[in-house]
This record gives C-alpha cells, structure tokens and sequence, in this order.
C-alpha cells in the first residue's frame, strides 16, 4: 500500500510496550499511531482474523483527514458505496417518499465516504500489520496495575507486563467491565433493538435502501451494490434494554418474530431468513457514556468509552478520531497527564456528536401512529435539511498536527 502525507521526524518516547484490546476500527487505527510515535504494539483480539462483512459504516468531517493522514483515503474512495436511494414505505408497503440519503443523514456528496466495514478494517489492518504484533483467537482475562506497569494474564495461557493497556473492545467492553465495573451505570439506552443480518437480495435491488415502518417497527434492505445479498435490518421499540438476550441467539430471534408477526411487505420473508442466517448481530440502540475514561495505566476509545449509537452515523468517525487524539496526547507525557489531554481535547467533540441521536431516532422511528403521520408528511414535502448554524458536529475539531522532534 502507498501512504501519502507521512509525518517525518515525530518525536518518540523510550520504547514503551502497550497492548490494545480489540482488532476492529479503534484498535488498528490507534495501533497505527502510537506505533509512529515509536511505542512497541501488541493487538489481541478474541477472533481467529480481522472481521470482514458487517454492515456498512459512514467516514464523514474530521475523520475523513485521519484516514488521509494515514494514507488509506484513497483505498476507501475505491470502495465507496455510493448509495443513491431511500425509499420509505407504509405499513402497506405504498411509496410514502423516495429521496437522496444525504437528504436525512446530513452526508456531503463527493465528500463523505460510506463504506462496508470490512473494507475499512482491512485498509486499517493492512496499513499496520507488518509494524505491531496481533495476537488473535485470545483475549484479556484479567488485568493487575502495578507502579511500573500493567500484568495482563491471557485467555490463552500465561501472562506479559505493559507499560499501558488501552479498551478498543466495543459496546460492550470487557475491558471497561475489568476497571470501572458493570456496564449498566454508563449504559445509555434509546429505546429501540435491532436485528440485522445478510440475506439473498431477491427484489432486484441496487445502491439504495429501502425502509418499511409501522409505529413502533422497521424494516429495511440495503442493497450497497449490485451484489448477490443484501443487508436486512430489523428495529423495534422496547422500553427496557436488552441485557437479558444479549448471549442467547434463540431468545433474540424469537422476540424479533414475535414483533414483526402480522407485519406485511417483505418481512416475512426476512423473518424466515434470518432463521437460517449465521450472521444475526442484534443488540440494543445505545450509547456510552462515562464521566471518565480512564484508570491508572489504562484507557478506553471508540465504543467501549463513547459509543454514540448507528442514530447518530458518528461510530465509526468517533472511533478513528478518538483513536488518533489519543495517540497524539501521549508524546512526552506520562500516562496521567496523557490521558488527561486526552479526554480535555476530544470531549467536546464526542459530546457534539453523542447529542446527534436526538434527530435521528423521531426520523427514522417514529413510535407513534401520530409521529409516524407528522414524519411521513414532511418526507413528502422534503427537498433539503437545512444545514445548522456553525460548524458540523462531525467536523468540530481541528486534528493537532504530529509532534515535530
């Protein structure tokens, strides 16, 4: 791979040893970064590989120029989805409107990228594999701080001391569990489960997604290309979180059936898909949000301390964003301090975009009979959202130029 725009001459700590828990967006990109700051780099991850699939993720403001920093910008032009539809349909399945995603997700065209996410975790992946280490197929079992350090012992056997650990490990962060307890205090639930899972596309669909509501309930396939299969996603409203389905498949896909049983359109089909599907991910529509994000040695980025919810379209960015500030708070300063720089300079910026979510949740799922007839009118009647006053929240923060040596 070609890198473009490398820093030169970066300033470098002693030879620091980190570990980075997880291998999906935030690890690799912050495993790139510390590792050009000189830190010597250890990813462990509980999957045998990078994840390729999942559904796709969007790359919007100051995001975009990390990934151009790191020289995979144009990599991802390559790959971009280009989506050029978004129907939204009645319970009946009649066209209430059909309009440019950018027109509700607030996207820049020629801009903004969208992307399937194993596209970017493997651009991510194969810009930093040959620098750091990843140990995958294990995990971290338990952590001990030190004065000099941090002890991980391993899933997998034995044990190795860090200098500093760091939680890229998600929403539902192991890591975050070890240091600051249940995830249930900074658990923020909005109201919504989904289900979402890949079928065989079927309705001749193409770069364009298609979304059915009833109050309460959605149901949408995402064709991002002219592929053979197409993401199917299923959201309904539930007023309590989901943690008791969390580890049990069956429980889950019952529960989405039961909601989704006299709903018309192509969701029968998709119910019976989703059956047979072995990429079922479902989950609760949350964020994170703690008052720190930090202890001691160890520090949590992306989901596992911000998560902002797929209401917001900011995860992915959040990620790689974060991942970068941290990495650039580090140079020349101990872990408390950096850490401290860490949090001061990048909260704001998460905070803009974690209170996105208020704007995409009453557009896409409307809860009531009411809502959903206000909504639908006005996608009738909708050309363009105004664009606010200042600046994006996806670009409301300027990336600190690379220490110069």
């Amino acid at each position: 791979m070609t890198r473009t725009d490398q820093p030169t001459g970066i300033r470098t700590t002693p030879r620091r040893k980190v570990l980075i828990s997880g291998a999906g967006i935030a690890g690799p990109a912050l495993a790139y970064w510390l590792n050009r700051y000189g830190y010597e780099v250890t990813v462990v991850e509980k999957a045998a590989t990078p994840r390729s699939g999942g559904y796709p993720i969007d790359i919007r403001g100051t995001a975009l120029e990390v990934v151009r920093r790191m020289g995979i910008l144009p990599q991802l032009r390559d790959v971009h989805i280009d989506l050029r539809r978004l129907t939204f349909l009645d319970g009946d399945g009649g066209t209430v409107a059909s309009i440019h995603p950018h027109t509700v997700t607030g996207g820049v065209a020629g801009r903004d990228l969208e992307v399937r996410r194993g596209d970017l975790t493997e651009a991510l992946y194969t810009a930093v594999r040959d620098d750091v280490e990843f140990l995958f197929n294990d995990s971290v079992a338990a952590l001990h701080e030190t004065t000099n350090g941090v002890d991980i012992t391993f899933h997998g056997g034995g044990g190795r001391t860090f200098d500093m650990v760091f939680g890229a490990d998600g929403l539902h962060s192991h890591t975050r569990e070890i240091l600051f307890g249940p995830e249930e205090p900074f658990h923020r639930y909005l109201g919504y489960r989904f289900a979402i899972f890949t079928m065989p596309n079927t309705f001749g669909l193409s770069h364009e997604t298609v979304m059915w509501n009833t109050p309460g309930r959605a149901a949408a396939l995402y064709a991002v290309g002219d592929d053979d299969a197409v993401h199917a996603f299923l959201n309904f409203a539930r007023p309590e979180p989901p943690f008791d389905a969390f580890r049990n498949p069956e429980a889950q896909r019952d529960l989405v059936a039961e909601v989704f049983t006299d709903a018309q359109w192509e969701v029968p089909r998709m119910l019976a898909a989703m059956r047979d599907a072995d990429d079922v991910f479902y989950d609760g529509v949350s964020q994170i949000r703690m008052p720190r994000w930090s202890s001691g040695r160890v520090a949590l980025v992306g989901d596992a301390a911000y998560a902002p919810s797929f209401l917001t379209g900011q995860g992915t960015s959040l990620a790689l964003v974060g991942a970068y500030m941290l990495a650039a708070s580090l140079p020349d300063r101990d872990h408390t301090a950096g850490f401290a720089a860490y949090e001061h300079d990048t909260r704001e910026f998460v905070t803009l975009n974690q209170d996105l979510v208020g704007e995409g949740g009453a557009t896409l799922f409307p809860t009531t009979a009411e809502a959903l007839d206000q909504r639908n009118e006005k996608l009738r009647n909708l050309r363009t959202i105004p664009t606010p006053p200042g600046r994006p929240a996806h670009s409301a923060l300027t990336l600190p130029q690379l220490t110069p040596s």
